[in-house]
């Protein structure tokens, strides 16, 4: 950890040492003297790895931290008042600018020859403790053993695939069953056993089953904990289950009656994970209606000491596995890279005796398999691995195996990733969080650094860091939208000079104190954030990062320009109107987040942001707006957009009212990899798709008209961005854009409101990655044609106000892995003129506001009059569901056969 410090403060000193003339000699003295703690640093970590170090050089290390935090404040604060005296300076005041930098280099000076002087004592302390820079395998007295037993065995309640389970299915039918053939009124089951047995994988099964959800209405899933806030769980379960936002008053009493009066009629299932004590339910249950049309509550209980408190009609107690099962999960992940997924005679020995220390807990058995998976299959590699093991067992009997064996995977990462791991301890418990916004933090937080010659972006190297996380089972994550990671995070804490404030912010003003050195602050489930809170923006000078995701904060204070060092601000879901015109003082800045506010126009001053990477705006939803191009709003920007030349992201932004000359600019962006431009005129159109094809770097962009008539012809890019991976036209399009079928990497493609005469298909059936593609009143002709081997990678279709289409045809090997199909209204459709029998890997069918004739004859066991049963066609898809929209935005959804839709649908025939 110390040895990513010290490379941070030397690529630090050595891009600012223009900045600090001056204090030259100070400053190449410093450097010097960082190099060869740089050295010791690397002997030291590497016999911590391997001995531990005992109290003295514990001791030792932690002055070179203090050493090394007292060099980023002092060269922080330097650059702060440097910038801060550069702005607004007249030639009035030149003379005493002057004055004021020379003292500010004199103290400069002075605090780093303190600083020498410190660094030089710690550094013969260290070659005294035995510590040799230039040498490798050299011993020492400072060694001893290092104590594992601070790492969270929680840290892994969620690295296990369903998939990599084995047996999971025949438990989870058994919960299912249990679940769908209970009793018609509220009942409890409690899954019980100790951690890292696999609770939570079970749950998520059971709480995804596409079976499941076919019997229930509402569901929600809430992490209890066991340090629990009983309102915020109330607040949780309310925002997961109410469709609409009904208005309450926050409290307790009224959250419970909120809950229980929108429940009162639905068929519900909610899951309490990471349960520790079940008094929590004593209030809870006081939401959850005892007598109404079939509820379920699932308990994730930790203790099974306790489970004669569980208020538990079913209990369901997790085992440890077997040893062939434990053998059969760890050769599928240890070897799962190589030899097929099975261990390799030299090293099963070896292997079965490592698997025995998992004592048969699948995340033990996963944690150390993932280790392993990215060591040499060599028996000198295994040997070291289990002699570790060994050693962590002998040591700390008192810790449970999962401890053990999470500790030898944490210490196992490189140094450049223990700081990414240990920053999700930052996020609340449960949290998830884009694999975009971290990978942008951890740039901020400086964590990333490029190799000399590596030409790849920090955002690259980033993702890369994040996967090699995933790899090593240290981090779970989800697909979203087809292409983003949302990533799991866990409760760790650690100290650091960050501030994350969950919940309210009273009290928070007397806990900083006058630490003005703390570099990032975070926001999370906020309630309210007084004038005083926001003021203390101000007194952090050196912050960093400054993340207000969702936060009430409703304006943001014109000093927030005397933020020099702020790398990251994120202002996502706040109530803000404007930026102030400060911004343009912030030098470097990294990302600017200001997307679901109600910001309408960037400053002009935004232009100085010459670092600036991530720019990223979007209003909220305009609440009179229905579905359609003006439901949400890009922001305004003015001319000098072209001088942010780092830009990698420009997404929502106003191309009206704007001049061409503007949208010329973008051409000059080479970086930008991400393009996002609203209400584009047919004028401006043919410039963006000059600039466009000038992006070679582009990998998603998204161009939306001013209105629905506004035709863009985007025929005149002849040769697209290469590594085009989301394409998204929402305009009037006179003919089809034939360069989309030259898109190799094209992965998602949402065309709406295009209103073409002549059929798309042809020239997206042979796309090779196609596996998302949204047709929104794309297509105004009768008949849409899915040939045989067309769209080979195609998971999820939608088919949206297509309005004059009466026929769909789908050939046999059309679509072999679809999953999930969107379809209607298409009202010119009375009956299924559809082949949907021909998609085999169908899981999910969703039909939107489609004639009554043609519901009711997909309805199983219908008996209405003159219409013929179509239910064959569907019968074989898990989860089919009906939506009717009743005002903008807000629908109602009817499980196939429900007695409620069978209800509408007689009503709508009388």
């Amino acid at each position: 950890m110390e040895n990513l410090i010290i490379n941070k403060l030397l690529n630090l000193l050595t891009e600012q040492v223009h900045l600090l003339r001056g204090v030259h000699r100070e400053v190449k003295s410093l450097m010097d003297e960082l190099e060869i703690m740089q050295a010791l640093l690397k002997d030291a970590e590497e016999k911590l790895e391997k001995e531990g170090l005992n109290g003295t050089a514990k001791v030792w290390l932690k002055k070179l931290r203090d050493v090394a935090d007292r060099i980023e404040d002092v060269v922080d604060e330097y650059l702060y008042h440097l910038a801060k005296h550069r702005h607004g300076i007249s030639s009035l005041q030149k003379v005493g600018h002057s004055v004021r930098t020379l003292k500010l280099r004199r103290g400069i000076a002075s605090k780093i020859q303190d600083i020498n002087k410190a660094l030089q004592k710690i550094k013969e302390r260290g070659l005294s403790y035995g510590l040799r820079p230039f040498e490798n395998g050299s011993s020492s007295s400072m060694v001893t053993k290092v104590d594992t037993s601070s790492i969270d065995p929680r840290l892994g309640s969620l690295f296990l695939e369903e998939d990599e389970l084995v047996g999971i299915d025949s438990t989870a039918k058994k919960v299912i069953t249990s679940l769908v053939e209970g009793p018609t009124m509220r009942s409890v089951i409690s899954l019980v056993g100790e951690g890292g047995i696999g609770k939570t994988t079970l749950a998520r099964k059971v709480f995804k089953d596409e079976a499941l959800r076919q019997q229930f209405e509402c569901f929600a899933w809430i992490t209890v904990s066991q340090s629990y806030n009983i309102e915020s769980i109330l607040k949780s379960m309310k925002n997961q289950i109410c469709n609409e936002k009904e208005e309450t008053d926050g409290t307790v009493g009224g959250l419970i009656e909120c809950l229980r009066h929108y429940l009162e009629t639905k068929r519900y299932v909610i899951v309490f994970d990471d349960v520790w004590k079940v008094d929590f339910w004593e209030v809870v249950k006081l939401a959850l209606p005892s007598k109404n049309m079939r509820a379920r509550i699932i308990i994730l209980q930790n203790n099974a000491n306790h489970v004669k408190d569980t208020p538990s009609d079913h209990i369901q107690e997790l085992k440890r596995w077997s040893l062939e099962l434990a053998w059969e999960l760890f050769c599928k992940k240890a070897f799962r890279f190589e030899f097929e997924g099975c261990c390799p005679q030299i090293l099963d020995e070896l292997s079965r005796k490592i698997v025995s220390k998992s004592q048969g807990l699948p995340l033990a058995i996963s944690a150390i398999a993932g280790l392993l998976s990215k060591k040499e299959k060599t028996e000198l590699e295994w040997q070291r691995v289990l002699d570790n093991l060994n050693y962590e067992f002998a040591r700390n009997p008192h810790l449970s195996n999962v401890s053990k064996i999470l500790s030898l995977s944490y210490h196992d990462l490189p140094y450049h990733l223990r700081s990414c791991f240990l920053y999700f301890g930052i996020f609340p418990e449960d949290y998830s969080v884009l694999d975009q916004r971290l990978c942008r933090l951890w740039i901020s937080e400086d964590f990333v650094v490029k190799s000399g010659t590596d030409d790849k972006t920090l955002e690259q190297v980033a993702g890369e860091y994040l996967n090699e996380l995933i790899h090593r089972n240290l981090v779970s994550f989800e697909i979203e939208y087809g292409a983003y990671k949302r990533c799991r995070v866990h409760d760790l804490i650690r100290p650091s000079h960050r501030l994350a404030i969950h919940g309210t912010t009273k009290g928070v003003l007397n806990l900083v104190g006058d630490n003005s050195k703390i570099r990032s602050i975070f926001l999370f489930n906020t309630d309210e954030l007084t004038e005083s809170f926001v003021n203390l923006f101000k007194k952090f000078r050196l912050l960093k990062v400054l993340d207000c995701q969702d936060a009430p904060l409703d304006k943001l204070p014109k000093e927030i320009g005397n933020l020099f060092n702020l790398k990251y601000l994120n202002l996502y879901g706040t109530k803000i109107k404007t930026v102030p015109k400060s911004i343009g003082r912030l030098q470097n800045l990294q990302t600017l987040d200001v997307s679901q506010t109600f910001v309408e126009e960037l400053p002009i001053e935004i232009k100085k942001l010459r670092n600036l990477r991530h720019l990223i705006a979007l209003s909220k939803i305009r609440p009179e707006a229905d579905y359609s191009l003006f439901l949400r709003l890009g922001v305004r920007i003015y001319e000098g957009i072209g001088n942010l030349e780092e830009l990698q992201t420009l997404k929502y932004v106003r191309a009206y009212p704007s001049t061409i000359d503007l949208v010329k600019e973008l051409q000059r962006l080479k970086k930008l990899k991400n393009l996002s431009i609203y209400q584009l005129t047919s004028e401006i159109g043919k410039a963006v798709g000059a600039s466009i094809q000038k992006m070679n770097l582009l990998e998603e962009v998204c161009l939306r008209a001013t209105n629905g008539n506004e035709i863009l012809d985007l025929t005149c890019i002849s040769s697209p961005p290469p590594l085009l991976r989301y394409v998204q036209l929402s305009c009037r399009l006179r003919q089809f854009p034939e360069w989309i079928s030259k898109l190799q990497n094209l992965q998602g493609l949402i065309l709406r409101f295009s209103r073409l005469t002549n059929e798309p298909l042809k020239y997206l059936k042979d796309l090779p990655n196609l596996t998302y593609l949204d047709m929104h009143q794309t297509y105004d002709g009768e008949e849409l044609h899915f040939e045989a081997g067309g769209f080979k990678k195609l998971m999820h279709l939608r088919l949206k106000k297509l309005e004059g289409l009466k026929v769909v045809k789908i050939d046999r090997g059309a679509m072999p892995l679809l999953d999930k199909l969107d379809f209607g209204p298409s009202s010119l459709m009375k009956e299924m003129m559809f082949d949907i029998q021909h998609l085999t890997n169908l899981k999910s069918l969703e039909i939107i506001d489609m004639p009554r004739e043609f519901v009711i004859a997909l309805q199983p066991n219908h008996d209405a009059d003159g219409i013929l049963s179509l239910y064959w066609k569907i019968q074989h898809i898990p989860s089919v569901i009906f939506v009717y929209k009743t005002k903008p935005r807000i629908y109602n959804i009817y499980k196939l056969g429900a007695p409620d839709l069978l209800k509408l649908l007689q009503k709508q025939a009388s």
